[in-house]
């Protein structure tokens, strides 16, 4: 009996000579690659039980969910990767490089019939080129790594074959879309796809990556294309070794085979929160947008890019609209230049950026705020994916189109002038009470003191700029001194009422806000320090925060946990542990003043 190409692929890389749907067999794996998402526990899997790496040649990292370095837990797990690899003779395709599973064929890692694991769920974006890609948990990774093979349940084969012509204007990621709509997110749950017809025999690799790429989202194993001849050209430049591409038996077994006719496919996106719940353009009422994103796995392709480019030309993205462009790999960003593909991207008013997964991987450009809405590119809309807004999917040219437009359309359908969308003036809600009126400012307080002899403790220390983005004054408590060595749980100790006493340049560093906000939140009621950052105190008296400086506190013994009074008017500071009394520097008059109305912006 045949056997299909999944089939065909697993058996060819175990010890036995045929496969069957339901075996479970241990498959030798040509191309083992980890993220930056995951790669640093592949890395401690390894070294907690003691595990060498099986090839390195066969073995690499690749950088692409935060190719910015911009968040600080990915540039730790970037780092213990690339410390790792530089220990192991391990390749690094770093912030510069791109898609891992782009480059996994780009760089010849993989050819038609070729195994690969990453643990990168889109990694059965390999069937573009008919090769078997899976993505595994870090677990699986380290074993693959460690062993050069991984444990697999062959699954059962589905044969579509797309009957007639394609209408214009549909792309491949609509025909993703379009089949979306007839299976849904489960029909197809655990198989393997393969696609067939003249539809197919037509598709460029670069349409082949925008379909596999989304089989994930169908539920499916992988979707698999036959390779063409210029597939197999193209792969063979560049495989690292020499191959034959593999097809199917003739007399291959399929659980379900299905003819679908392309004729009645139209130009799609999917509604927001679910990548299945599709529907055609037209279909759509008028979707004003905040922001278009172009890129991903999906559509980040070169092709993709001279489409956009296409309906760009002499255009510009419409007035409050943002459009942000970000290639699959560096190779592609370098062709969109000599092509001046990127001078096009930027007349018409977009962003670019380097090469990597962007918005939905959420470290890079394309994430959109609360309230947006953003048509996308990428194969997942699921919320809070791209961030916290709404996010429909769609083609690189339905995207190009709506963000010229200002709403969701097709590049056929264009308006001249951009129409303007009224806007709602609706006042916001009021903030929370966070600082007390005039006749609440006590001029004396008392308080249980933190010393803290440290000079220099700068707003980092304070308040750490991974927490810039919480602008709500009641959240901002729980991070106070949390990057201050030795103090990382003082939010979990302080109580209201405490005094915090330290040294020389206390807030020295940002203009941030949030650095005095966070005591403000947790009820402290002063700093008392030798001097402050110059920021940092009109920050403090702004906020009607109080903030008081001493040349010395010697003659009141003051230990840590002691509980001290201060007049803010008159200086007089009091150690209630033993009586003993002290001045420091009082409130100036224009600080007063300004503490007594509840801050800058009180009423005077």
């Amino acid at each position: 009996m045949g056997m299909t190409i999944t089939e065909k692929i697993i058996a060819a890389h175990s010890k036995y000579d045929s496969v069957k749907p339901g075996d479970i067999v241990n498959i030798t794996i040509d191309a083992r690659a980890a993220r930056d998402f995951g790669g640093a526990n592949v890395v401690k899997n390894l070294n907690s039980f003691g595990l060498k790496v099986d090839d390195p040649e066969r073995t690499l990292f690749t950088f692409d969910c935060n190719p910015t370095g911009s968040d600080q837990k990915y540039a730790v797990n970037q780092h213990i990767c690339r410390q790792y690899a530089r220990g192991n003779g391990l390749k690094v395709y770093d912030i510069d490089a791109g898609i891992g599973t782009h480059l996994l064929i780009e760089q010849g890692y993989v050819w038609p019939g070729a195994t690969a694991v990453s643990t990168d769920s889109h990694a059965n974006i390999l069937g573009a080129v008919g090769a078997f890609g899976q993505g595994m948990g870090d677990m699986d990774i380290a074993a693959a790594w460690n062993s050069g093979s991984v444990w697999f349940k062959v699954p059962a084969s589905v044969k579509l074959t797309l009957k007639g012509i394609m209408p214009d204007g549909v792309t491949a990621k609509d025909v993703i879309l379009n089949l979306l709509r007839i299976y849904g997110a489960n029909t197809l749950l655990g198989y393997s796809i393969e696609l067939y017809g003249d539809a197919v025999d037509q598709m460029s690799l670069d349409e082949r990556i925008t379909i596999a790429s989304m089989g994930t989202e169908m539920g499916a194993i992988i979707i698999l294309f036959p390779p063409t001849p210029a597939i197999v050209e193209y792969c063979r430049k560049r495989a690292r070794t020499p191959f034959e591409p593999v097809y199917a038996d003739a007399d291959a077994t399929y659980a379900i085979t299905a003819d679908i006719d392309v004729t009645t496919f139209e130009p799609m996106v999917a509604r927001p929160g679910e990548p299945h719940d599709t529907v055609g353009v037209r279909e759509l009422p008028v979707t004003r947008i905040d922001s278009a994103f172009i890129g991903s796995c999906t559509n980040g392709r070169m092709n993709d890019m001279r489409v956009t480019a296409e309906i760009l030309k002499g255009r510009k993205v419409a007035p409050g609209v943002v459009l942000k462009i970000v290639p699959s790999t560096d190779a592609v960003w370098k062709q969109c230049l000599d092509e001046g593909l990127m001078d096009i991207f930027k007349d018409a008013g977009a962003l670019v950026s380097n090469a990597g997964c962007a918005g939905c991987a959420a470290g890079q450009v394309g994430q959109n705020g609360k309230g947006e809405v953003t048509v996308s590119t990428g194969n997942r809309n699921f919320p809070g994916k791209q961030g916290q807004g709404s996010v429909y999917l769609a083609s690189p040219a339905v995207v190009a189109a709506s963000a010229v437009a200002g709403y969701i359309t097709t590049p056929g359908m264009i308006p001249a002038t951009p129409p303007e969308f009224k806007f709602s003036a609706t006042e916001p809600p009021a903030p929370a009470a966070v600082r007390s009126a005039e006749t609440d400012r006590p001029t004396v307080i008392r308080g249980r003191v933190w010393l803290i002899e440290r000079d220099n403790i700068d707003t980092d220390m304070i308040f750490h700029n991974r927490y810039l983005s919480i602008t709500d004054i009641r959240e901002m408590g729980q991070y106070a001194f949390d990057n201050l060595e030795g103090y990382k749980d003082f939010a979990k100790k302080a109580q209201a009422g405490d005094i915090i006493v330290a040294g020389k340049n206390f807030g020295s560093g940002s203009s941030r806000q949030q650095a005095v906000d966070c005591f403000v939140s947790l009820g402290i009621h002063a700093v008392v320090a030798q001097s402050f950052g110059a920021i940092y105190e009109r920050n403090a008296i702004n906020a009607a925060f109080p903030i008081l400086t001493y040349s010395s506190l010697e003659k009141i013994d003051l230990r840590d946990q002691d509980v001290i009074s201060i007049n803010m008017l008159t200086g007089e500071t009091v150690n209630e542990r033993n009586g003993l009394k002290t001045l420091i520097n009082p409130f100036y008059d224009a600080q007063y003043e300004i503490y007594k109305r509840g801050g800058l912006l009180g009423k005077i």
